[in-house]
């Protein structure tokens, strides 16, 4: 890898700026939703799309993330071939969302980065790149839902660059 460390942008997640990458899963008018047990309850319905791949199952975990401290070096990226997986923060803190397009192993250009608030989950479709999780605030609980199954459903990359995510300008 190059001593050049390439700035990266955050951009803040949105349904439409995410929607190459997967699903936002958060609650907002514009979602699907009624009223259910006897108007006690609010249901934001169908939030994403869940794709276990051909014969795998839907697993349900938890995911406790250390945060990371800023500036952040992007060095390597990894992608899930055979399903997606959906991250839902349960500690409400911020977090860092890094993502490139399915296919070829990406470059530093290719990445984007997205400032999710501690409401707002994602859904990586299936073969996205992506970087493992990057909790801001403390350490911070996910609810993970992803593929079991048979076969090797994860991949890791080297970055050719590096790139920097830096906040706060």
């Amino acid at each position: 890898m190059s001593e050049t460390l390439i700035r990266l942008t955050v951009e803040p997640l949105t349904a439409e700026a995410f929607a190459p990458f997967g699903d936002v899963i958060a609650t907002a008018d514009a979602q699907r939703h009624f009223t259910i047990n006897g108007g006690n309850t609010e249901r934001y319905h169908d939030l994403a799309r869940i794709d276990p791949g051909p014969d795998g199952r839907a697993i349900v975990s938890i995911f406790r993330g250390q945060p990371r401290r800023l500036p952040f070096t992007v060095e390597m990226m990894e992608r899930h071939p055979l399903g997606s997986q959906a991250f839902v923060p349960l500690s409400g803190g911020a977090y860092l969302v890094v993502v490139a397009p399915a296919g070829n192993p990406p470059g530093v250009e290719d990445l984007r980065v997205f400032l999710a608030r501690g409401d707002q989950g994602v859904n990586y479709a299936c073969g996205v790149w992506h970087h493992p999780l990057l909790a801001l605030d403390g350490v911070s609980d996910f609810l993970v839902i992803d593929r079991a199954g048979e076969g090797p459903n994860c991949d890791e990359v080297r970055l050719d660059e590096a790139g920097v995510i830096e906040l706060g300008d």
